[in-house]
C-alpha cells in the first residue's frame, strides 16, 4: 500500500467513526484509539504535504448551527493537541526544546540554572462548552461559542443569566477572554432528576447538559439551570510576561479561574498531573484531562500555531473511571438502519458523574469476543466520556449464554446478514415501528432537520398511535393530533407545530443529511451540496459522476444512487416538499474556475483579508490551499512578517507574490 493510499484508509476510518459518534451516537472506538488514528494521519500528511486536501479530518475544527447570529472572532481559538500518555507529554516537549531558540531557551528556566528545563504552567481541563467573551471599557458586550474556531454564534444574551461571568470588571479595560462554561454535577443530577419527572430525555453527562442549556433559543431557560464558568486565558494590551502573570490579572478583574501551578520542566508537571487525577474525582465539575502551555508569553510566541493547534500547548487526557457492576440482562435493540444492536442491563452503578443503567456491546461478535454472558460481574467505563461500554467480564454461579434471536424484537421479521458487515439487520423498514422511530428522531435531530421539542416520548407515541410512518407525515400533523398525545396541552401543541413550520426553511445539505441515506453524515451531506444545485440534479447524477466526487466512496456512492433511484423514497421527499419546505443551497458554484489545477500557500499577515478569506476566495476559483510549501505548490503569497515558508519557497523556485499581485489574480 503507498502513501496516498494509506492516507486515503485512514482519513475514511476516521470520518466513518466521526459519523458513528456524532450522527449516530454509537462511537466504536475510544478516546486514545481515535486520538492516535488522527495522529498518524497528521504525521503522514506533515511528511507529504502535497497530498494534504481541504476535506481532510486535519483540516476540519469544530461547527457552527444557523439558530444564533454568526460572528468571526477577533483571533482564531485552536484546538489543543492530545496527549494520552507521559511518554506522549515528554514527545511534546522535546519538541518545545527543539524548537525554541537557544538565546531565549536559557532566559525561560524557573531558576535560570539550567537551559534543559523550562516554565510550564499546569491546570485542570474543564470538560464544558468553549466561549470567547469580549469586555469593552470593563463592560460585557459580547459573548460567542467556539464555533468552528474562526466563527461562533453569539448568545450574548445567553451568558448574561451566568451569575458566573461579570457583567462589569474592577477595572475599565478593554479585554477578550476565553473560558469554558460547565454545569455542576449537583446541578447536573437536579436537572436530569427533573427531566425524568417530566417526562424529558434526560442529558447524557453535564457537559451535554451545558452546551444544551447555553444555546437555548429562550435566555429564561438558561437562566433556570445552574451554570458556571472558568476563564483559561485572556487577549490583553498589557506588560505581562507569562500565563500565570496573565490569569492572576484576570482573577484580579473579577473572573472566575482555576489553580494554574507552575512546574519546572515536565516531569514536574507529570507529578502535578498525577496529584490532579485524584484531587479532580472530589471535585463537583467534570473534568476530562489537564492542559500543559508553557508559560513564557514570549516563548509562546516564538513557537507560534501549526494550522490547527498551538506548538505551545497540549492537553494530557485522563485514563477514564471504570466500575464493577451485575450484568443483569441483554436486549436487542434496532436502530433506523435496521441494524440490530445487543444492549447489556446493569444493576445501577455512579459512574465518572452519572447514574448509568445501560451499555452498548455493540454487535453480536463483541459478545463473543469478549466472552459476555447474561449475569456475569462487568467491568463499565464511558466510550469517548460518553458511552458507557462493557470492556471485561467476570462469571458467576449465575452466568448463562446470551441466545442471539433470530427474529426482529419489535415486529417479528427474521434478522439478515449483509455481506461484508458483522451486524444482523431487520429487513423491515416499511412497518418495523423501532426502524420507522429512529428515522424520525434522526430527522428532527440537531445536525438534520433541528426540529425542536421533538423528543423520544412524543415520537413514540406518533408512531405507535400510527400518525407518523414517514419523515413527510410530520408536516401533515394537525393541532387536535398533538392533543391527543400524553402530557400534551394547547400550548405544547402550539409550540411543535411552529417548530415544524420554522423548520420549512432549510439548506440542502441539512435535509439530504435528514433524509437518512445509508452511511451519508453531515460530512457528506454537504459535499453533495456543494456538487449538485437541487435535490433534481442528485437524482439526474450518474453513479460515475458520484462516484467521482472527493470525499464520497464507493459504498456511500452505491447508496446515493440507489436511494434517488427508489420510487418510494422519492415520493416521501416530494411529499415533504410539497409541505411547503424550501430548500436554500448556499454552496455556489463558480463559473469562474481560473485557477484550477494550481496551489497557493499564504504566509505572514494580509492587510485586506483574512487568511481563511483568501483561502476561500482562492478555492471558489478553483485552487488548493495547502498550510505547507512543497514542489507542487504554484505560488507562495506573502503578507507582513512571512515565516519560513518563503525560504522553503526559495529554495524550490517557487514564485512569491506580494498581496497586491494576489489580488490582481483574483480580480
Amino acid at each position: 500500500m503507498d502513501v496516498q493510499e494509506k492516507i486515503e484508509k485512514l482519513r475514511k476510518e476516521i470520518e466513518l467513526n466521526s459519523y458513528l459518534y456524532y450522527v449516530l451516537d454509537e462511537p466504536k472506538l475510544e478516546d486514545y484509539e481515535y486520538d492516535n488514528l488522527f495522529h498518524e494521519l497528521e504525521k503522514l500528511e506533515s511528511e507529504n504535504p502535497e497530498l494534504i486536501t481541504p476535506d481532510s479530518p486535519t483540516q476540519r475544527v469544530g461547527g457552527i448551527s444557523e439558530k444564533f447570529n454568526q460572528v468571526q472572532h477577533k483571533t482564531r481559538l485552536y484546538s489543543l493537541e492530545n496527549s494520552n500518555s507521559p511518554e506522549e507529554l515528554k514527545k511534546w516537549y522535546e519538541r518545545v526544546l527543539k524548537e525554541a531558540s537557544p538565546e531565549n531557551l536559557g532566559q525561560m528556566s524557573l531558576f535560570d540554572t539550567t537551559p534543559k528545563d523550562i516554565r510550564l504552567a499546569v491546570e485542570l481541563k474543564i470538560d464544558g462548552l468553549a466561549i470567547a467573551l469580549t469586555y469593552k471599557k470593563g463592560v460585557f458586550v459580547q459573548g460567542l461559542t467556539r464555533g468552528d474556531g474562526v466563527v461562533g454564534e453569539d448568545i450574548t444574551n445567553n451568558l448574561k443569566t451566568i451569575k458566573a461571568i461579570p457583567l462589569k470588571l474592577f477595572e475599565p479595560v478593554d479585554i477578550e477572554v476565553r473560558g469554558e462554561i460547565y454545569m455542576p454535577i449537583t446541578s447536573f443530577e437536579k436537572l436530569n432528576e427533573k427531566q425524568i419527572e417530566l417526562g424529558q430525555k434526560t442529558f447524557a453527562n453535564p457537559r451535554n447538559a451545558a452546551a444544551g442549556t447555553v444555546r437555548q433559543l429562550d435566555p429564561k431557560i438558561t437562566a433556570q439551570r445552574d451554570l458556571s464558568i472558568f476563564v483559561y486565558t485572556g487577549i490583553i494590551n498589557g506588560e505581562f510576561k507569562s500565563h500565570f502573570e496573565t490569569m492572576s490579572y484576570l482573577k484580579k478583574l473579577g473572573f472566575r479561574t482555576n489553580k494554574v501551578e507552575i512546574a519546572n520542566g515536565i516531569d514536574e508537571a507529570i507529578k502535578i498531573i498525577n496529584k490532579l487525577d485524584e484531587k479532580r474525582k472530589t471535585l463537583d465539575y467534570a473534568t476530562d484531562g489537564v492542559v500543559i502551555k508553557v508559560d513564557s508569553l514570549q516563548l509562546q510566541n516564538e513557537l507560534g500555531f501549526t494550522s490547527r493547534v498551538p506548538k505551545w500547548a497540549t492537553a494530557y487526557k485522563f485514563p477514564p473511571e471504570a466500575v464493577w457492576t451485575n450484568l443483569n440482562d441483554i436486549k436487542v435493540q434496532i436502530g433506523r438502519t435496521g441494524m440490530a444492536t445487543p444492549v447489556a442491563i446493569l444493576e445501577p452503578v455512579n459512574l465518572a458523574g452519572s447514574v448509568v443503567s445501560r451499555a452498548s456491546l455493540y454487535n453480536f461478535d463483541e459478545i463473543k469476543r469478549l466472552d459476555i454472558e447474561i449475569n456475569d460481574r462487568a467491568l463499565i467505563k464511558k466510550a469517548a466520556e460518553i458511552i458507557p461500554k462493557v470492556i471485561k467480564t467476570e462469571k458467576t454461579n449465575n452466568s448463562k449464554p446470551f441466545i442471539m434471536p433470530e427474529n426482529c424484537p419489535y415486529c417479528g421479521e427474521k434478522l439478515i446478514d449483509i455481506e461484508g458487515e458483522v451486524a444482523k439487520y431487520c429487513p423491515n423498514n416499511k412497518t418495523c415501528p423501532a426502524q420507522i422511530k429512529g428515522r424520525i428522531e434522526y430527522f428532527v435531530s440537531k445536525y438534520a432537520m433541528d426540529i425542536d421539542g421533538f423528543g423520544e416520548s412524543i415520537i413514540e407515541q406518533l408512531v405507535n398511535l400510527g400518525k407518523v410512518k414517514d419523515y413527510s407525515d410530520l408536516y401533515y400533523l394537525t393541532y387536535e393530533d398533538f392533543l391527543e398525545l400524553d402530557l400534551i396541552k394547547e400550548k405544547s401543541a402550539n409550540n411543535l407545530l411552529n417548530a415544524l413550520g420554522e423548520s420549512k426553511n432549510t439548506t440542502l445539505s441539512r435535509f439530504i443529511n435528514a433524509v437518512g441515506i445509508r452511511l451519508v453524515g453531515k460530512e457528506s451531506a454537504d459535499i453533495l451540496a456543494k456538487s449538485f444545485k437541487s435535490i433534481d440534479d442528485i437524482k439526474n447524477a450518474t453513479l460515475d459522476e458520484i462516484n467521482s466526487l472527493e470525499g464520497i466512496g464507493e459504498k456511500m456512492a452505491n447508496n446515493i444512487y440507489n436511494f434517488f433511484h427508489n420510487e418510494e423514497n422519492l415520493s416521501t421527499i416530494k411529499r415533504a416538499l410539497d409541505a411547503g419546505i424550501i430548500l436554500d443551497n448556499p454552496y455556489t458554484i463558480s463559473e469562474n474556475l481560473k485557477l484550477k489545477g494550481q496551489s497557493f500557500v499564504i504566509t505572514g499577515t494580509l492587510e485586506n483579508y483574512s487568511r481563511d478569506e483568501a483561502q476561500s476566495i482562492l478555492k471558489s476559483l478553483g485552487a488548493k490551499t495547502p498550510n505547507s510549501v512543497s514542489k507542487n505548490t504554484t505560488y507562495v503569497i506573502a503578507g507582513a512578517n512571512p515565516g519560513s515558508k518563503i525560504d522553503k519557497a526559495k529554495n524550490l523556485n517557487i514564485p512569491i507574490l506580494s498581496e497586491e499581485e494576489f489580488m490582481e489574480i483574483i480580480k
